[in-house]
Parts: structure tokens; C-alpha cells; sequence
């Protein structure tokens, strides 16, 4: 097999080993084939200054081996047209310095010369880094950071449930949805019960019209709480602490709301720009959250992925069978990325609701006995097959015709 780096003529190759202020090098000379350690400070001028210098010195293509496909020092090596960075996956980085290093101590110019001789080494095994568009990149980016936001917007959710819990109850019973604007408004108008208790009906009336709420049971509903309330507690010294805390966590939720909402227009915008997105927004179940992390998965260069297997293993999807001896052990991929693989799941778990055939194979996958979890990713399994054609072909997924090809096979799916 000829690899990308036994194609170019390289003049010089690179082991990287990053940190956050400083990086360990090891550079071998392509003609003499002697190698030379040195430390880089993270400072662009510097990273700048030492980069011009190999060009002037070597003239030629460079190959770097680190062990990242992103991040700061990445970011800044990709300013270079002269530099084929080729990422190294770490757990096979840490396996390859353990085989030679029993102790298993770390250092960073021998991992920064361990990079190195794995790239030169098994080049076939180590694709060079290829950049998507600047479009897929920013969907890349704009999806994991509205991810964190709405991890964050979660976890601001379970501190305003607890202190709510300390000295006012009620309003957590009126309100199923914590994360809506209407329950942060709520605790921000009237933080207390007893506040809210000397409220008139039809302030409240009017205050659940603003913010969407029309169906007069559920109005009747919340205000008969309020009115028939007992205040857990008239201490002041928990009342107006928790209080104060109560409205900084829901001014903190409902910014979180906002920026979701502004995160949802940017990608919204990106996913115009985009030819493959007609693709993945026709997914059954998958929708205006999940089809831009779906894309991203996938991304617009059609070479990228050989084969669905490639896809499935890229996502963690694909679980791993270790064997020993008689034994045999199958779990999934701990070292993939967690954001990708809960994306398939989430969406596997979404498609059931539009999905005729999706629905089936998980009751099926149930009745033979999995559990929830491995029926779904089961389901995704199967979904990333399809997709995976999809993509490759740029035609849209059509459930009509999937299900009269499942009739041609006789697929039980659909013949009862």
C-alpha cells in the first residue's frame, strides 16, 4: 500500500508533542536522516519565527506527526501551505510508549520522537490532516459550542431546582418545563411565595398571556397553588439568601436561552451554505438541532470515509470484540468521540416517532431482550449504513422507497 506520505516528497519530518505553553520537537532531516531536539514556546511569533526557519533551511514539504486533529497549536501550524500535519491518535501513541517504556513515565521530547517514528514507520496507517470547507468547519465548531451552552443551560437548571427546593416549592410544581422563559421570568417577577401570594388574579392572568400560556385550566391550575400555599419557611436568613440566588440563576438560564437561540440562527445560516444539508435535514426524527450535528459527523469531503464501517467506527457506534483465549468481551469504543456518538444515538432514538421501519427494529431488538440503550445504538448502526449511501450519493433519504426495497428482500421489518 503507497501511502500520502510515500507520495510527496517530503524534506524534513516532525514529532510534535504539545502542552499549553511550551511544545517538544523532534526534527529529522530527510537527507541525512539526523534528528535534533528542541522547545517552542506557544507564542505565535514564535511558532511563526521557528516555522520560517525549517522552510528556509529545508525548502521543501514538511510532515508533522501530533497527537491532535485540532486546537491552538494545530490552528497555527494550518497557517503554513509548506506543513502536512498527520494526526496520531494518543491511546496508540500511549501503546507504542509503553511497549517501550515498561515504567510508563511520560516525557515529552522521547513522545515528541515516538510521533515521529510512528509516522515514519506505518505511514500507511496515518492519513495526513485534509481541511473540510470554511463553512463545515464553522458547522464543526458551531455545534459542539452550542452543545457546552446547552450542557451548561442544564446544569444552571439543577442548581435553581435545589435552592428553589430550600424555600419555595410551589414554584417548581406550577411549572413542568424549568428551562422555559416563562418559569425564569416567573422566579424573577416574584422570587418568593410570599411574594407571590399577594399577587391579584388577574396580574397573574395577564403575566401567563405574555408569555404564551392561554389554556385556562393550566392558568387555574397554577394560581390555585399559589393561593392555597403554605410558605415552607419564614426565616429570612434562608428566604432572602436563597432568593437572591434563585433570580441569578434564572437571569444566568435565560441568557443561556438567548445565546442557544442566537447559536440556532448562526448555524441555521451555515446549513444554507451548505449542498449536502437537504440530506440530513430529511431525516426522519432528526430535525433542526439534530441535522447539523448529523452533517458535521459526516462533513462535504466525499473521500474522507472509504466505507459506512469507517463512519460507524468514527462515531463510536461500532462496538469492539476483544478476545482471549476461550473468552470473548464486546464493548464500545471507549476512546471515540463522546459528542458524536450521542449524536447517532439521540437521533436513532428520535427516528422511531417518523420512521416505520426504524420503530420496528428497535420493538424488535427490545422483544429479543436489549435494553433501551443497545437497541438504539443498534438502530444507529443500521442508520449510518443508510446515510452513509446517502451521503456518498447526494440523494435524500426516502422512506418509500427504502421500505419497498425492505418489501423485495422480505426484511421482517415489514412483513410482520
Amino acid at each position: 500500500m503507497i501511502s500520502h506520505l510515500d507520495s510527496v516528497d517530503y524534506k524534513a519530518f516532525i514529532g510534535l508533542d504539545w502542552a499549553d505553553d511550551k511544545h517538544d520537537v523532534c526534527v529529522q532531516d530527510e537527507d541525512t536522516g539526523k534528528r535534533e531536539f528542541a522547545v517552542i514556546q506557544h507564542n505565535i511569533n514564535e511558532i511563526e519565527s521557528w516555522a520560517k526557519g525549517l522552510y528556509q533551511r529545508f525548502g521543501g514539504q514538511i510532515a508533522i506527526a501530533v497527537e491532535l486533529s485540532k486546537g491552538p497549536i494545530i490552528y497555527a501550524l494550518q497557517h503554513f501551505y509548506f506543513f502536512t500535519i498527520v494526526p496520531i491518535n494518543p491511546t496508540t501513541l500511549a501503546k507504542y510508549r509503553t511497549a517501550f517504556k515498561s515504567s510508563k513515565a511520560k516525557d515529552d521530547p522521547t513522545d515528541a520522537e515516538f510521533a515521529l517514528e510512528l509516522m515514519l514507520r506505518y505511514p500507511e496507517h496515518f492519513k495526513p490532516l485534509e481541511l473540510q470547507s470554511i463553512q463545515m468547519r464553522k458547522l464543526m465548531f458551531l455545534v459542539e459550542h452550542r452543545r457546552k451552552l446547552v450542557d451548561d443551560k442544564q446544569r444552571i437548571n439543577n442548581q435553581i431546582i435545589n435552592v428553589l427546593k430550600q424555600y419555595y416549592p410551589e414554584v417548581l410544581e406550577m411549572f413542568d418545563h424549568r428551562d422555559s422563559q416563562a418559569f425564569c421570568a416567573f422566579v424573577l417577577r416574584w422570587p418568593t411565595c410570599q411574594h407571590a401570594k399577594r399577587v391579584r388574579i388577574s396580574t397573574f392572568s395577564k403575566f401567563f398571556h405574555v408569555h404564551g400560556i392561554y389554556k385556562l385550566a393550566n392558568i387555574e391550575r397554577r394560581i390555585s397553588i399559589i393561593q392555597n400555599a403554605t410558605p415552607l419557611t419564614d426565616d429570612e436568613a434562608v428566604v432572602g439568601t436563597h432568593s437572591t440566588l434563585a433570580v441569578i440563576y434564572a437571569k444566568r438560564i435565560s441568557e443561556a436561552m438567548a445565546n442557544i437561540h442566537h447559536y440556532d440562527k448562526l448555524i441555521s445560516d451555515v446549513m444554507s451554505e451548505l449542498p449536502d444539508a437537504v440530506i440530513f435535514e430529511g431525516l426522519p426524527g432528526a430535525g433542526k438541532c439534530l441535522s447539523p450535528r448529523l452533517l458535521a459527523a459526516f462533513g462535504d469531503r466525499k473521500d474522507r470515509f472509504n466505507s459506512a464501517k469507517e463512519v460507524q467506527q468514527y462515531t463510536g457506534i461500532a462496538p469492539v470484540t476483544q478476545r482471549s483465549g476461550k473468552k470473548m468481551w464486546v464493548h464500545w469504543r471507549w476512546h471515540s468521540s463522546k459528542f458524536l456518538r450521542q449524536s447517532f444515538i439521540e437521533w436513532a432514538d428520535h427516528s422511531r416517532r417518523e420512521s416505520y421501519w426504524a420503530n420496528q427494529n428497535y420493538l424488535k431488538q427490545r422483544a429479543s431482550g436489549s435494553t433501551h440503550q443497545v437497541a438504539v445504538r443498534a438502530l444507529a448502526f443500521k442508520w449510518i449504513r443508510i446515510v452513509y449511501r446517502c451521503w456518498k450519493d447526494s440523494k435524500p433519504y426516502n422512506e418509500v422507497r427504502y421500505l419497498n426495497a425492505l418489501k423485495e428482500r422480505g426484511s421482517p421489518l415489514v412483513t410482520g
